[in-house]
């Protein structure tokens, strides 16, 4: 069981690293093994996320009405289906649908296998060479407002998906996705955490009746664990968004190397358990 202490570390870990292109669930992961706490397992880190989409919804509140509201209206009111708000409460849609449907198919292995650390170790070496590979070839030059498309929107929903494994990131795998298709980096970033939002509230809301329950953790330290990482996850997100417009994600593909071969070297000489 998960206490106190572990909320206060696991949720400054959470608020931290979720929007940074480094895994937060493989971080959660990581740290809980070398403190030599138990796995807190899938739904915690499910519903803890459900603090940092908070920030999301805050920091994002006036692009976020609009597209709801802007959507809403443009069911009945053929005259708004243009705006690209509107659009774009389609494109998230569409987006969210690969991980909707996989995270479904793929539940089991998500609580199990998906949680080795050597394969949270082996993608986050992985996935931060694609992320260097699209961050130097990208052309750094298309919007969201003018050129993102259903094509573009389901190529970042598998983008997306494929953070169903820790190490991945849910942020990194679709930054470098539309990288790869050369949006802007700020403009991938927007988009990525956007398409977030359904996806992760669906995941937190399905796995918050799993709290309390058998080996999942109290209500008390996963209810501090999540506020905790809503006040960090904002001013993460906030500082996030204004690096990567004067800088690459050199420094976060070095640091996923580093610590995904560390990993691999902590599982392989026994200092920490494979699956905790």
């Amino acid at each position: 069981m998960i206490g106190w202490l572990e909320a206060v570390v696991l949720g400054l870990v959470q608020g931290l690293t979720e929007f940074l292109p480094i895994s937060s669930s493989a971080h959660i992961r990581v740290v809980s093994a070398l403190a030599g706490w138990q796995d807190p397992g899938a739904a915690f880190t499910a519903v803890i996320q459900l603090g940092t989409e908070a920030a999301v919804l805050i920091y994002f509140r006036k692009e976020i009405w609009e597209i709801i509201s802007t959507w809403t209206r443009s069911l009945w009111n053929r005259e708004l289906r243009n705006d690209w708000a509107a659009r774009m409460g389609w494109y998230v849609i569409a987006g969210t649908l690969p991980i909707g449907v996989l995270g479904l198919l793929l539940k089991d292995q998500i609580e199990t296998v998906f949680r080795d650390l050597r394969l949270v170790g082996t993608t986050l070496i992985v996935f931060g060479v694609i992320l260097w590979v699209a961050d130097r070839t990208a052309r750094n030059k298309l919007t969201l407002e003018k050129h993102l498309s259903f094509t573009h929107a389901i190529v970042y929903g598998f983008a997306q998906a494929l953070a169903l494994i820790p190490g991945v990131s849910r942020s990194g795998g679709t930054i470098t996705a539309g990288l790869l298709l050369d949006y802007r980096r700020e403009d991938a970033a927007k988009y990525s955490f956007l398409l977030a939002i359904p996806a992760v509230l669906s995941s937190g809301l399905l796995e918050v009746s799993q709290i309390g329950e058998s080996t999942a953790p109290d209500w008390g330290p996963t209810i501090l664990a999540t506020l905790i990482s809503f006040l960090v996850g904002y001013a993460a997100v906030a500082w996030f968004l204004r690096y990567i417009s004067q800088h690459r994600f050199t420094g976060f593909v070095v640091y996923r190397i580093a610590l995904g071969f560390f990993v691999i070297l902590a599982v392989t000489a026994g200092w920490i358990p494979a699956i905790g």
